[in-house]
């Protein structure tokens, strides 16, 4: 656990510079410890470190990490493929979800989420490359459901969600964020009163900062590698 500090810090300082190239202020962006296959004991210990919220891409390892650390204040956050199956789980249990990609979720969650509870602050999730397959919505139709889900009770829509096409030779994900900002303003200029641009992990937060982010999820450079080797 020692390693634990010297990485959360290590990603603020990596924040911090570049929100100056940006010409951005820090306190602007958050950071989401995404922390799925990742042991309860280094969630616990981060969150003691100050790190307030984390996210998590599969309900039922979500629902016993949080029993094991109900004693916090955590601000839990889903951000996986949300099956119609699983919202009700998702309604009670999380105070975001990132994910939403089609009308029947945000009614599902609209409808199980309970009425003495906080809203639950969605985020629509934005298939900016448009590959076959990855969960989200098509930019095109980003707008309709935007509309949907302030239609909707006990949902707060936040903002939007992206995971772009892996870098590569042929692909640079900076124009995927870029074009992702160009949709976020979009909706604002539009009259939707958004203040949530999640995108960019630990490889690329700097371009994703770059190009409007509020929200960074970051999971490896938190945690170290996971088990299945996943990087985020």
């Amino acid at each position: 656990m020692n390693n634990i500090k010297e990485n959360l810090d290590n990603v603020r300082s990596r924040l911090t510079c570049a929100c100056k190239k940006a010409g951005r202020n820090s306190a602007d962006i958050a950071i989401l410890a995404v922390s799925k296959k990742h042991p309860v004991e280094k969630i616990d210990a981060l969150h003691q470190l100050g790190q307030a919220s984390f996210g998590e891409n599969y309900v039922q390892e979500a629902l016993t990490k949080m029993a094991q650390v109900s004693h916090t204040d955590i601000e839990w956050h889903f951000i996986g493929p949300l099956q119609s199956n699983k919202t009700r789980e998702v309604a009670l249990h999380f105070q975001w979800v990132q994910s939403v990609d089609r009308f029947k979720i945000l009614q599902r969650l609209s409808n199980q989420r309970p009425a003495n509870f906080p809203d639950l602050n969605v985020c629509i999730q934005v298939n900016i490359d448009r590959e076959p397959q990855k969960a989200g919505v098509m930019p095109e139709d980003v707008t309709k459901l935007a509309h949907a889900a302030l239609a909707l009770p006990r949902l707060q829509l936040r903002g939007l969600m992206t995971i772009p096409q892996a870098a590569s030779t042929l692909h640079d994900p900076a124009g995927s964020y870029q074009r992702m900002e160009a949709l976020f303003r979009e909706l604002i200029e539009g009259g939707f009163e958004l203040d949530t641009l999640s995108m960019g992990m630990s490889a690329d937060l700097e371009a994703a900062i770059m190009h409007g982010s509020t929200m960074v999820r970051i999971g490896t450079d938190l945690f170290g590698p996971r088990p299945d080797n996943g990087k985020t």
